[in-house]
């Protein structure tokens, strides 16, 4: 049986300055969304998709995770709770952030620079679709080292105590994740993009994808104490990853159709 190594969340001490290791997950995933943008820059070829477009998703898109993420947690996981207490909503220090919200906060960003940009909204999801995934890698590398979002109890032989919860073997489901909706989703999105394909079907294979793998991982991953499972035996995270699969194959339905 593994035990959580309980890593120090500060990976360097200057001084007063502490640098966590979330915040470097989080400045590594930016990196390389700059980084495998530019790549995708030279492949496409499209005159109005260029480095300036590219730092401004990055912008706009940070903006949308953290407003997003922050107010999709509230409504999603404590409506009421944040209804009574309503100043706390602004205390992001204390955690509590939502991939579903901040999700809906990227899509309304793209939506606001597409239109800014005279550019098709589908053309820019389809262009950042698989620059998100490695991004998405780092933050459950991130959660792994904290030792939080941790899984379900369990007798496989990889389980691990997370001292944070209880003596109890559990599943690393943030390694889960890591491996699916990090690893996994980016190469197959990766090489799905290397080829020319109708607009809206990239962004399609992305919303299949992740909310499949999110699904699934979720019967791996301990349901937030305050809701436990709701209708159906299902968590939160499963019920707000089923439209994205109802929507993603619908997108793919619609690429289709409009390019036949």
């Amino acid at each position: 049986m593994l035990v959580h190594p309980q890593f120090d969340p500060v990976a360097v001490q200057l001084g007063p300055l502490a640098i966590h290791w979330y915040g470097l997950m989080y400045l590594s995933g930016f990196m390389t969304f700059l980084w495998l943008g530019r790549k995708r820059i030279a492949t496409l070829n499209h005159p109005q998709i260029d480095a300036r477009l590219l730092d401004d998703l990055l912008f706009y898109g940070v903006l949308g995770v953290i407003l997003g993420g922050r107010l999709g947690y509230v409504l999603f996981y404590k409506v009421s709770y944040y209804f009574s207490h309503p100043l706390e909503i602004f205390a992001v220090w204390q955690g509590g952030m939502s991939f579903h919200g901040g999700f809906l906060g990227v899509l309304a960003a793209i939506a606001w620079l597409a239109h800014k940009r005279k550019l098709r909204w589908l053309q820019l999801t389809d262009f950042i679709a698989p620059l998100v995934p490695p991004g998405l890698a780092f933050g459950r590398l991130g959660n792994f080292i904290n030792g939080e979002l941790w899984g379900r109890p369990t007798d496989v032989p990889w389980a691990m105590v997370f001292p944070q919860a209880d003596n109890l073997p559990r599943h690393p489901s943030q390694l889960y994740e890591f491996a699916l909706e990090g690893l996994l989703l980016f190469v197959l999105l990766w090489l799905y993009a290397r080829q020319p394909r109708p607009v809206g079907a990239v962004s399609g294979v992305f919303l299949i994808g992740y909310g499949s793998f999110r699904f699934l991982v979720e019967f791996t991953r301990e349901p937030d104490d305050f809701l436990g499972l709701l209708s159906f035996g299902m968590s939160m995270g499963q019920w707000l990853s089923l439209p994205m699969v109802i929507a993603g194959a619908l997108l793919m339905r619609y690429s289709t159709r409009h390019t036949a």
